[in-house]
């Protein structure tokens, strides 16, 4: 069934029967270019943390101020705004020139060892640094100290539980001060270790928080080439579209967030799950269950759940786990049915054991509509609210926005869960793979949240980068990645009024940027030249 030994006695890997053929390794004059590419994300990586250090989400009591030379940057904000753009800019042109060299169809490709090395290069300068783009890691810490000193995160605020003057609650946007947290069990009980460990310390407790993201992220690039191979998606297009993306980089290892360790939990789990399932097409007969099958069905099962129990989001990817596996016994109703039992039923064994044994027990399913106190300015489903709004004034109806808001954010999830229903029984007859149909699901429910974030949009890129091949979807995402990495502020806030510092420090950046492409041409040419190799 499309088997393919690992040799050295290793567990036979279930492949795609449709398989891209062979590809050879790159030349002497492709390496010098990828080098090249290398060296423009690491210095793009290393301004984005020097940047910073004056214009990163620092702490209330910023310890960058206490350090010679480098509390400058804290004193020429608009400097180093520009030069977080500057970098920002290298490291999106880097990954762009870098996909070259992960194309599909070409007959020579990056391996999957050198986009890892390049990833981890580029990766590397920015696990140090304060968080940027958001403060939300200044929310983990509150509420995971709340964890810590025996109250429910899920009932109380930071303002409410720890005080207004403690200094993690400083460090909490305004927003969120006195609203419960969103987040799972298992999160918040790891959050909670980390404040037995650093108290009150901020930088270290924003250092073992990127700790947690970073495990995350290394969940993906373990995942993620394998799930890959075994969907007949080139393991270094999956690395570089899912992987090494600027919005990995920029909000899951600089900005810290949770989502990281959802993701990765989700992508290991469903690896894990089909591990022994073999590759079949509709007719295939389903051949016996292999040795371990079972075992490794339910570790799969349950490592989505531990995914779901840090951000719900991983939830949905037990349903389409579920219909791999009906899928791969005979295809039936009756098989469909068995296999949601059982998926059912190890989730709520795993639920109920992390729910239970965390102490934090139930409360965190209340808590869940959190993020909808947020209206995102780039959420389709807000900004149609807010439209409905200024036509309501314009025709003398009166500002209804907020009962918009309300109705239209219950039509987009119903919207999402019609989409859902329809992917999972698509997939269930083979219409679809059932892991792009889990990646168009969660794109739904991320795209009409009203608090949609950049970010969110990993949830549906990141599994489809292991299935989805054509070449129609490599650049939507791409192009939806660019833009959406430039839209959150380095800062994590608005500029208090300060709109002039924003062009000033694009315009600026954009000088850098345009210098550093000129090098790059003259030491690498190729690279700027259209690649005559086909493309699948």
């Amino acid at each position: 069934m499309g088997e393919q030994s690992t040799g050295g006695g290793a567990v036979a890997v279930p492949l795609s029967p449709v398989r891209p053929p062979e590809a050879g390794p790159l030349e002497q004059r492709e390496l010098r270019a990828l080098d090249i590419v290398r060296r423009l994300g690491t210095i793009g990586a290393l301004l984005l943390a020097l940047g910073s250090l004056g214009a990163g989400a620092a702490p209330v009591l910023n310890p960058v101020q206490d350090i010679p030379v480098l509390r400058l940057f804290a004193r020429i904000p608009t400097v180093s705004l520009a030069i977080c753009f500057a970098g920002m800019g290298m490291l999106v042109v880097g990954w762009l020139l870098l996909g070259r060299f992960a194309r599909p169809g070409r007959a020579r490709l990056a391996t999957r060892a050198q986009l890892t090395r390049t990833l981890v290069m580029w990766l590397t300068p920015l696990m140090f640094i304060p968080p940027l783009f958001s403060r939300d890691v200044y929310s983990y810490l509150a509420q995971s100290e709340i964890v810590h000193r025996g109250m429910d995160p899920y009932s109380l605020g930071p303002a409410q539980a720890l005080g207004v003057a403690d200094p993690l609650t400083s460090g909490v946007s305004n927003m969120w001060r006195e609203t419960p947290a969103p987040y799972g069990p298992l999160f918040l009980k790891l959050g909670s270790w980390i404040s037995a460990v650093v108290g009150d310390n901020i930088v270290a407790g924003v250092l073992l928080q990127r700790a947690l993201a970073l495990a995350g992220v290394a969940l993906i690039i373990w995942a993620l080439p394998r799930l890959a191979q075994r969907f007949g998606v080139e393991p270094a297009t999956a690395l570089w579209l899912g992987a090494a993306n600027p919005l990995v980089l920029f909000h899951l290892v600089a900005g810290a967030h949770n989502e990281a360790l959802g993701i990765g939990l989700m992508v290991a789990g469903l690896e894990l799950g089909i591990r022994r399932l073999p590759v079949r097409v509709a007719g295939d007969t389903a051949p016996p269950l292999a040795r371990g099958e079972v075992l490794f069905i339910v570790l799969g099962a349950a490592v989505i759940t531990l995914g779901a129990a840090v951000k719900i989001n991983a939830i949905i990817a037990l349903g389409f786990f579920g219909v791999m596996i009906a899928r791969r016994w005979h295809g039936r109703i009756t098989d469909l049915l068995r296999a949601a039992a059982l998926v059912t039923g190890v989730f709520a064994a795993v639920m109920v054991a992390v729910c239970l044994g965390t102490g934090l027990g139930f409360g965190w399913v209340g808590a869940l509509g959190t993020p909808g106190l947020v209206r995102s300015w780039i959420s389709p489903t807000a900004e149609l609210a807010n439209l409905g709004g200024v036509l309501g004034i314009a025709l003398g109806l009166g500002n209804h926005t907020n009962a918009l808001v309300s109705i239209l954010q219950l039509a987009g999830t119903a919207l999402a869960g019609l989409i859902t229903a329809k992917f999972l029984w698509d997939s269930f007859r083979w219409r679809y793979r059932p892991i792009i149909g889990l990646g168009v699901s969660l794109g739904a429910f991320m795209m009409l949240h009203v608090a949609m974030q950049p970010w969110w949009l990993l949830w549906a890129v990141i599994p489809l980068a292991a299935a989805a091949g054509t070449s129609r979807f490599r650049v939507a995402a791409s192009v939806a990645s660019v833009a959406l990495a430039f839209l959150a502020a380095p800062p994590g806030s608005t500029f208090d009024g300060r709109s002039f510092v924003v062009p000033q420090a694009y315009l600026a950046a954009a000088l850098v940027v345009a210098v550093a492409m000129v090098v790059v041409w003259r030491r690498a040419p190729l690279l700027l030249k259209r690649d005559p190799q086909p493309v699948a």
